[in-house]
């Protein structure tokens, strides 16, 4: 290979750099851009005001600053500014044309434009001529290919079939033809001109390729359009012959029958007037037209809606309190307010309708509650589930423009319902999402508000429908992610989760006896004692609500079931035989603890059932541990105990926080770290250490679970001084609350949570904070006797519970 055609212009060694918004600058192209910005007009000025070169560069697209330089491609093209034109609001457009390609070596500059240095690139010929004419009457041959199948290209890219140099007829097609800007960059970078050309050849080979597939789909899409028009015509044509006729011109058949059941129905005016205007309408259409069914489907609507029809409440206090208990357990805040409407309702029968919102955990019952209250109230019962709900159309339903156009999910679940006073359970409404066919939480603010949901227009319907009737009943999982001007709309109602003894009442009461009838046993073959459910409910779940617990209480049902039917004996079922003879044999005897018949799953025999255990729970420690604290923790499955470890050590004085803890409790510890090195902290526990040369340590064990909040804050505290200043603090004391740079110990939440925890944990005095004295309320009476609970307001009060201060004021 050697060098020829050499340039004829030479570049200087720096010039001002644009980049380019979109695309790739050629030499020999010609380039209008357009300068709004500041930086671009002064570069503009500037390079007209010397040697009017600029250089030209194409951007890679991987940031969204169009002055980032690390976004630019490395090779460019100099070009010279032909013309100039200003125009109001400082905007210049400029005209330039390429002359040749350079390399940036470096960014010199970025202000108040970008400059680079730069180093020249020159093109590499062949030694042979007659290579470099055929690659060039390739290119030619490929041009005049996209030109007949580009009816609308410029003339003056018809042009370049009458150019000879091959290097100025391959940067110029370059420039003309579509293609991405990774491939013309391709081309512009590579120095080879028959290199240079055969990455031309290809692109314009698929460019070729995507003109002729374009121009087939164009010619399909041409004549189904014309067959369309067509039958259309030959339709107009149909109805105008069958009018001079006098044929057809009778009521449609359906319109009739229609007709008669319209005027029996009982509507509100609005509805009635639309359906009458719907049914004149569908009466003059010939059978065959599509417009039938349209019009057929949007009448059957209004007639199967119930507009006036609908139950009568049952509103008996007694009544509705047995329903309620009788299907649920504990949830007294729901079975309160819900008595509470129904006493409402029989003083004033006009009163509007709460929008309730039950939030809590899985599986706690939030869904079955609401059926129990459409029993209650002898109402019928619809759910609508809201998970993963994207399109408003799905609440307002589609207006009748569109093909296949059918009412929202709310009035569909009415006619479901068959009534106009049902209850209506949203379910997950917290996990409704939104994209760009709208925001269904927007469409149920109407919905879900009792001043305005009385006229519900449905999109489909075009007609107001009255919903102020309905029971609305949302739930949710979490508050966080509601807006707030739904959540404002809906009288929210937390149910926390249970407690181990609450699901050990739910079990014996309802999860166990529907198990056992669905396995097909009875109470002669299988019985669940309390160490058995308290076993399987501490080791093989970890829930707030009970449906896994229900799962492994059907597992248990299911293997015992096995046994019976797969035992030798299991012939003599149907004679009536004793169930000592149904559950005989050495593994059913095992199964049953040794007692004929009767199997007990008791706490040692429910491995036998479910295999080894898969949780444990942290169990404190009698004796005092140097640099470990117990706090206690909220979980979604309940309240446990926290262990908070601290090393120190000879350092700098830095803080390390392990154990995944988020900000919020990253925070806390920084506050406990300050009120130990405070002046009044520490209560003379670590007046000696050098803070300045000693680092903390903090970790809180479970590091693959996150953790967060600020009520470990005193736990942390306690587990500072230790480390600090060497005295063990005592294991058999949890404490929670947040603390203050002043020491203070604020309220947190989750209280009877954590103290059932710490019971389960084997800790029986716990220390609060004293803001949270009214919570200790809340725990059973039961549990309450065996703790001893300490109250402070500071860590003042709080220390002496963890350590011996007489030592350590000494």
């Amino acid at each position: 290979m050697s060098a020829g055609h050499e340039p004829s212009i030479v570049l200087p060694g720096e010039i001002p750099i644009l980049p380019l918004a979109d695309g790739v600058a050629f030499p020999f192209a010609l380039i209008p851009l357009t300068a709004t910005e500041t930086a671009q007009v002064r570069l503009i000025d500037e390079a007209v005001a010397h040697d009017r070169i600029i250089g030209l560069v194409g951007r890679k697209g991987q940031s969204a600053d169009l002055g980032d330089p690390a976004d630019l491609y490395s090779v460019g093209t100099a070009a010279g500014i032909a013309k100039l034109y200003r125009f109001p609001g400082d905007v210049v457009r400029i005209s330039a044309k390429g002359l040749a390609r350079f390399r940036i070596t470096k960014i010199t500059g970025l202000q108040p434009y970008m400059r680079g240095a730069i180093e020249q690139l020159d093109t590499v010929w062949p030694e042979s001529d007659l290579e470099l004419e055929a690659w060039r009457k390739n290119i030619e041959t490929q041009l005049r290919q996209i030109i007949e199948l580009s009816p609308g290209i410029p003339d003056e890219v018809q042009l370049l079939n009458f150019i000879y140099d091959a290097e100025r007829l391959g940067y110029l097609a370059a420039s003309g033809i579509e293609a991405g800007t990774s491939d013309k960059q391709a081309i512009l970078e590579e120095d080879s001109i028959v290199a240079r050309l055969s990455i031309l050849s290809r692109v314009m080979a698929r460019e070729v390729r995507i003109l002729k597939l374009r121009n087939e789909i164009q010619g399909q899409v041409r004549t189904e359009i014309e067959k369309d028009q067509k039958e259309y015509y030959l339709k107009e044509q149909m109805k105008a012959i069958q009018k001079e006729l006098g044929v057809g011109e009778g009521e449609n058949p359906e319109a009739a029958e229609l007709r008669a059941r319209l005027e029996q129905k009982r509507l509100p005016p609005e509805p009635r007037k639309a359906a009458e205007e719907e049914l004149e309408r569908l009466s003059k259409m010939p059978q065959g037209m599509a417009e039938v069914a349209v019009s057929r489907t949007y009448i059957e609507w209004i007639l199967q809606l119930p507009w006036l029809d609908g139950t009568e409440d049952r509103l008996d206090l007694e009544r509705g309190q047995r329903i309620l208990d009788h299907d649920h357990y504990d949830l007294e805040d729901v079975k309160e307010r819900i008595i509470e409407y129904l006493a409402v309702k029989i003083l004033n029968r006009d009163t509007k309708t709460p929008i309730l919102c039950f939030v809590g955990p899985p599986g706690v019952g939030k869904t079955s509650m609401g059926r129990s209250i459409a029993r209650a109230l002898d109402r019928r019962f619809v759910r609508l589930s809201l998970g993963g709900m994207h399109d408003e159309a799905e609440i307002r339903g589609h207006r009748r423009t569109y093909v296949g156009a059918m009412p929202g999910r709310i009035i569909q679940g009415i006619r479901e319902a068959g009534s106009n006073n049902p209850v209506f359970m949203l379910d997950e409404v917290d996990k409704i999402g939104k994209d760009f066919r709208g925001d269904p939480t927007s469409a149920l603010l109407e919905v879900l508000d009792p001043e305005q949901n009385s006229t519900f227009r449905d999109n489909y319907l075009n007609v107001p429908f009255d919903l102020s009737r309905v029971k609305f009943i949302t739930t949710a999982n979490q508050l966080d992610t509601i807006p707030d001007p739904l959540r404002d709309r809906m009288e929210i109602i937390r149910i926390p989760g249970y407690t181990e003894e609450e699901k050990i009442e739910i079990a014996r009461k309802y999860l166990v006896p529907k198990q056992v009838t669905n396995a097909g046993l009875s109470g002669a073959s299988l019985r669940f004692v309390e160490s058995g459910l308290r076993e399987i409910i501490s080791r093989y779940t970890r829930e707030a609500g009970v449906r896994e617990l229900e799962r492994q209480i059907g597992k248990i049902c299911r293997k015992t079931a096995r046994r019976i039917a797969g035992g030798k004996t299991a012939r003599r079922i149907a004679g009536g035989r004793t169930a000592r003879r149904i559950a005989g044999g050495r593994t059913a005897r095992r199964i049953a603890g040794g007692k004929s018949g009767l199997a007990v799953v008791s706490s040692k025999r429910v491995a036998d059932y479910l295999g080894a255990r898969k949780y444990t729970r942290e169990a404190a420690t009698g004796e005092p541990r140097t640099g470990v604290a117990t706090g206690l923790a909220w979980t979604p499955s309940g309240g446990e105990i926290l262990f908070v470890e601290t090393s120190a050590f000879p350092g700098s004085g830095k803080l390390v926080l392990t154990g995944q803890l988020g900000d919020i409790m990253r925070e806390s510890a920084m506050a406990a770290l300050t009120w130990v090195r405070s002046s009044s902290g520490g209560q003379g526990f670590v007046r000696d250490v050098d803070f300045q040369k000693t680092d903390l340590h903090v970790h809180v064990p479970a590091g693959a679970t996150p953790k967060d909040g600020p009520s470990a804050g005193a736990a942390m505290a306690v587990s500072m001084l230790s480390a600090l200043s060497g005295r063990p603090a005592r294991q058999d004391v949890a404490v929670t609350g947040e603390v203050t740079l002043q020491g203070r110990v604020l309220p947190v939440g989750g209280i009877k949570e954590k103290v059932l925890g710490a019971r389960a944990s084997g800790i029986r005095r716990v220390v609060l904070p004293a803001g949270n004295e009214k919570d200790i309320e809340e725990i059973p009476d039961t549990f309450r006797k065996e703790m001893s609970f300490h109250l402070v307001e500071s860590m003042d009060q709080l220390v002496p519970l963890f350590f011996d201060t007489r030592e350590g004021k000494r």
